[in-house]
């Protein structure tokens, strides 16, 4: 019966300890990069969703004009439930050449919400004309 051997140094299969500390932290460094991109979409779509709330609130004001806000020139203001503070302007526009008409005055409507995210004050703002009869 013959025995088969091996000439030269035996070799064992598997990975160094220093192959696994290396390819744990390759992985710790990739699922941090991973975390913070994560994080930051997180944020991006919550200052998102906070200013399509503020444009829609900016929008309704703009439509209220005129029928829950006098189309007059003045100021009013207010808050919604979330917090967000508005208010609207209106303000005679002299335009040039003048109207031919004087039976109708130009306004000009500015509508500005006001609110805080991330600790810093934003504003969103729409502005508009609107003929009016005169007085």
């Amino acid at each position: 019966m013959r025995h088969h051997t091996r000439a030269g140094p035996v070799r064992e299969s598997g990975f160094s300890l220093l192959e696994v500390l290396v390819a744990f932290s390759i992985l710790a460094l990739s699922l941090g990069v991973l975390l913070q991109i994560f994080s930051s979409s997180v944020n991006a779509s919550v200052r998102a969703e906070a200013r399509v709330r503020a444009a829609m609130l900016a929008e309704t004001r703009l439509n209220s004009v005129g029928i829950d806000i006098p189309l007059e020139p003045g100021e009013t203001g207010g808050e919604d439930d979330d917090g967000r503070r508005w208010q609207v302007m209106i303000a005679e526009y002299f335009p040039e050449p003048p109207l031919e008409d004087s039976r109708f005055i130009l306004l000009y409507v500015r509508v500005q919400v006001y609110w805080e995210d991330l600790g810093r004050d934003q504003i969103f703002q729409l502005d508009s004309l609107r003929l009016a009869n005169r007085g």
